[in-house]
């Protein structure tokens, strides 16, 4: 080889080696650029553990790397993992990134600018976080970008007009956040743009009519906003367009002529809830894809034009405007609905359609759940083929002009949840065959003209929340089976009407039921104690009546009570002096024929909402009521009997010196040897006996807010800087109480979780009257206990499954850290229940009252049975697993088992020891036998209803399958808790799975559609 030759080997091996070091170079900025991400970012499940030296980075979880480019990171796939915490900027380094999927998680701050350097980006998600701040306005720079995905964050600020240089920008989701401003002129210049979704926002001003220019657009979402003025006619020629969502705005207008020849491609159009005009052009009937078609609540007018080619309708929303004329024809339309084989929804009410509610309603789909005519100035009768709507959930058709008899088939409609025929003019009686509609939930036949008896076989109905049969002919008792559905828990209204008897002491059944309205009848008799039990009644009206006797003295016990009529009856006695303790806005008590003294405190100072008169016996009270001053029956004693009491009274007062001269010094030998909470934090506060004395206004009862085994909760407001706290102050005559105190002092020192309640302070010293006081002092948590809102006593509050279902994460975080990752030994809770989880401000559980619980060592974290322990378990009945009975052992397996019973509770409404569990059946067998065929009639009525309404107005076509899709989650939920409360130990979940298995639910539940 020639001096030329090796001259040009020695340049290779050197050109080699630069280009070894520089590969090598950038490869550690990747490298770095990730550690620089994990270190912002908090990771529960532990899914970036693998993100260390022992691996390359491109064998790290979630990181795909390209192979073109020796080894740089293109893919980042970390979604759906619990991540929390921030995105660093250092995300700009990886310079070759093409994809970015962070959503489903609980990421905060920013959205870093520094995203704008990755020129190569063409995928960017980070929907479904709590993202804040602007949009970065430097994305312009990621020109290759083609989905920009940001939905459900908490983004700011204005729609940058530099994303508008995105020529290459298929895919742009900003809806669910908080942006403002208005949608940026040049937004025409998107050309490749498909779907636009920017719904749920704050922005405001017309649509531009660049936006017509979008010729490849399919979903153009932007409802929920504060949009004004027309929709440009450019924009209905975009003939690619499918889904069409503008409702719940200010946009007014008529629809364009050839609305179905220049969408013919159109699936899903909503418009509801604007100030359109016009009719319904008839060229919608080109329109032959057309899935649902929701325009409710405008002015729309005129007649409906022929449906009869749209086979594929689902759900037809005309509600609240002013369709039809009252004409006999106005119902025409309903004939040509027959063709859609799967239509679900037809919502007509509040408009002003006439004619004769047509018998071929009976041929509509046998999918159609909800059929709603409410208010309008239909006629006729309701057809007994109604029978053959056999998925009919829904049937609404009050304030109409029907009549004739309640067909019996209504009977056969076994999926009916809601019937309300109110407000016509139906004679005839009640038919039996309701009895059989085991799914209903509200039923209100009030204002018809019906005769007879109310049928006992309505007693059947254990689903019901609303029960209304007012201002109808109906004669007889009231059968006592009515006052055995429990549920009975928003209103039941019997009154006008013509029933006599007695209130049947089964009205104690109705513990939830909110107002209960008997009066204009002929009822008799005293007026039952067992009224005393309906302790979450807001209402009570039975005036009108031929009531008797006095005011029992039980009803003190409805400290919710706000309206409370007694009015022309034949009631006597005093008026009960625990009135004033109740917080009414209305009192009517009149023409009766109490006697006595009226009182001054309470609603009794209010002359204008309370009402007393036509009761002749009645004295003094304030001057606005008129009534003449009570005579004092006080009578002189005699000056023997007045020394003989001084006398009396001086031993006493003796006796009582020495004897609480005695207290105090056993008092104070026995402190000297009491257990005290030695709290080695330095950040609680010090507050004494007085202290919390003045700040629960001497342990009122009206701040008692809870009571358990070993002691009270009161809440409590510090005078010093005014903050509420709750104050569990500990009963030391029970037996254990101090040992539950220095347990729970035990491990509040000691434990620090967000999920588990924050002690703030400790108490142990005496009361004023020298016994031994202890107390623990937690932040107060403003929503109550998951028992509150499970079984609600005094107000109807209600959790969605999403709050459900974060609580029951919440829990299982708490039992996770006290299990598996408390420093010092495992801690078992013993007593895990609702009323032991607590909700914050924000609606996040807090594990509370640990006094049983139990330090176990390392072997003896899940022992079984015929391991015996001495320690002693103590736990609440229905909630402790059946080994705790046996041999009294404490395992982490088993707060499992009370995990379980909770989250069978939180989504059944049913509480382990209900009645209807006996003779072997349990709550987690009754579940279990449900699954998953019948899992609907399980489900807590609460929750069904509440789940039920997105159902009638939703934002984009794939939300058609949400309940479908719920029912399939409810499944996987109730799987979960039955595994957790199985008998054996062994076969029960650890908490690791239970959290990731209930995490991965949720997010599946949250992932948005459209």
């Amino acid at each position: 080889m020639g001096i030329f030759g090796r001259s040009l080997v020695v340049i290779i091996i050197h050109l080699f080696s630069i280009f070894t070091l520089l590969h090598a170079a950038t490869n550690e900025t990747d490298r770095l650029a990730l550690l620089e991400f994990k270190a912002k970012i908090t990771d529960p499940l532990g899914v970036m553990t693998s993100w260390n030296s022992s691996h390359h980075f491109c064998q790290w979880y979630g990181v795909v790397c390209g192979r073109r480019h020796h080894q740089r990171v293109t893919v980042l796939y970390l979604y759906s993992l619990q991540l929390s915490g921030s995105i660093s900027p250092h995300i700009g380094n990886l310079s070759f990134l093409r994809e970015l999927y962070l959503y489903n998680n609980s990421l905060s701050y920013e959205i870093p600018p520094q995203i704008g350097l990755l020129s190569r980006l063409q995928v960017l998600y980070l929907y479904n976080n709590s993202l804040s701040g602007e949009i970065p306005s430097n994305l312009s720079a990621c020109s290759y970008l083609t989905d920009l995905h940001l939905y459900h964050n908490k983004l700011t600020g204005e729609i940058p007009r530099e994303l508008t240089f995105l020529t290459t920008l298929k895919l742009l989701y900003l809806g669910r956040n908080q942006l403002t401003g208005t949608i940026p002129l040049s937004i025409g210049n998107l050309s490749s743009l498909e779907i636009l979704h920017l719904s749920q926002n704050n922005l405001h001003g017309v649509i531009p009519e660049s936006m017509g220019q979008l010729k490849n657009l399919t979903l153009f979402g932007l409802g929920a906003n504060q949009f004004s003025g027309i929709i440009h006619s450019s924009i209905f020629n975009l003939s690619l367009i499918q889904d069409l969502e503008v409702s719940n705005n200010y946009l007014e207008g008529s629809l364009p002529v050839s609305l179905g020849a220049s969408l013919p491609n159109l699936r899903f159009f909503s418009i509801f809830r604007n100030r359109f005009t016009g009719s319904i052009p008839s060229s919608l009937s080109n329109a032959s894809d057309l899935e649902t078609f929701q325009i409710g609540n405008n002015n729309f007018t005129g007649i409906i034009p022929s449906f009869e080619k749209m086979k594929n309708l689902t759900n037809l929303l005309l509600d609240n405007n002013h369709f039809g004329n009252g004409d006999e024809d106005d119902l025409k339309f309903l004939y040509g609905l027959t063709n859609a084989s799967a239509l679900s929804v037809i919502n007509l009410s509040s408009n002003k359609f006439g004619g004769k509610l047509p018998e071929q309603i009976a041929n509509l789909s046998k999918q159609l759940e909800i059929f709603s005519i409410t208010d309008n100035q239909i006629h006729g009768t309701i057809t007994t083929g109604i029978e053959f709507l056999v998925n009919l959930n829904t049937f609404y058709a009050s304030e109409n002009n029907l009549s004739g008899t309640i067909p019996f088939s209504i009977g056969k409609l076994r999926n009916l949840a809601k019937l309300s025929l109110s407000g016509n003019g139906f004679v005839g009686s009640i038919p039996s065959s309701l009895g059989n509609l085991t799914q209903l939930i509200e039923i209100s036949l009030s204002d018809n003209q019906l005769q007879g008896y109310i049928p006992p076989s309505l007693g059947n109905c254990k689903r019901l929340l609303e029960l209304n049969f007012s201002n109808n002919n109906l004669t007889g008792f009231i059968p006592i089976q009515i006052f055995e559905i429990s549920s009975l828990s928003k209103i039941l209204d019997l009154s006008t009407n013509r029933l006599h008897g007695s209130i049947p002491n089964q009205v104690g059944n109705l513990k939830q039921l909110g107002a209960l309205y008997l009066d204009n009848n002929m009822l008799s008799g005293n007026i039952t104690g067992a009224l005393g039990s309906c302790v979450s009644l807001e209402t009570l009206s039975i005036s009108r009546n031929f009531f008797q006797g006095s005011i029992p003295y039980s009803i003190n016990t409805l400290k919710g009570l706000q309206l409370l009529n007694l009015s022309y009856n034949n009631i006597s006695g005093k008026i009960p002096s625990f009135l004033t303790n109740f917080n009414l806005l209305e009192l009517d008590i009149s023409y009766n024929d109490f006697e006595g003294m009226v009182p001054v405190e309470g609603i009794f100072k209010n002359a204008a909402a309370t009402s007393i008169v036509g009761n002749k016996r009645l004295c003094g009270g304030i001057s606005e009521f008129g009534l003449p001053t009570c005579k004092s029956d006080h009578k002189p004693k005699s000056k023997q009997r007045r020394n003989v009491v001084f006398i009396v009274l001086v031993l006493i007062g003796l006796l009582a010196l020495i004897l609480g001269c005695l207290i105090l010094w056993f008092a104070r030998k026995s402190r000297q040897n009491s257990a005290s909470c030695d709290f080695e934090n330095t950040n609680l506060l010090r507050l004494s006996y007085q202290d919390l004395l003045k700040a629960t206004n001497d342990f009122s009862s009206n701040n008692l807010i809870g009571a358990g085994g070993f002691g009270s909760v009161y809440k409590g407001i510090l005078e010093q800087d005014g903050l509420v706290i709750a104050v569990k102050v500990f009963n030391l005559t029970r037996r254990g109480a101090s040992k539950s105190f220095l347990a729970e002092c035990e491990v509040l020192r000691n434990v620090r979780h967000k999920n588990l309640v924050k002690v703030l302070s400790a108490c142990s010293s005496v009361d004023n009257d020298g016994n031994n006081f202890k107390a623990l002092v937690y932040e107060f948590m403003d929503n109550g206990s998951v028992d509150d809102w499970l079984h609600p006593t005094h107000h109807s509050r209600n959790l969605n499954i999403v709050q459900r279902l974060n609580i029951a994460i919440d829990v299982g975080c708490a039992l996770e850290y006290l299990h598996c990752h408390f420093e010092k030994l495992p801690i078992v809770h013993c007593d895990l229940k609702p009323s032991n989880v607590l909700l914050d401000k924000e609606m996040t559980a807090h594990l509370s009252d640990f006094g049983l619980v139990k330090f176990l060592h390392k072997k003896m974290i899940h022992s079984i049975p015929n391991e015996s322990s001495s320690l002693a378990v103590v736990g609440t009945i229905g909630y402790c697993p059946p080994e705790y009975g046996m041999a009294n052992v404490a395992s982490t397996s088993g707060d499992i088992f009370s995990f379980g019973i909770l989250l069978l509770e939180m989504f059944t409404g049913k509480r382990p020891d209900d009645h209807m569990f006996k003779e072997g059946l349990s709550l987690h067998n009754f579940v279990k036998r449900a699954l998953p065929e019948q899992v609907i009639e399980i489900i807590d009525p609460a929750l069904l209803e509440m789940e039920e309404e997105p159902l009638i107005h939703f934002y984009y076509s794939t939300n058609m399958m949400r309940k479908n899709r719920l029912i399939e989650f409810l499944i996987s939920i109730l799987d979960i808790g039955i595994l957790c409360s199985s008998e054996a130990p062994h076969e029960r979940l650890n908490i690791n799975d239970v959290v990731t298995r209930l995490s991965s639910i949720k997010n599946k539940l949250q992932v948005p559609t459209g």
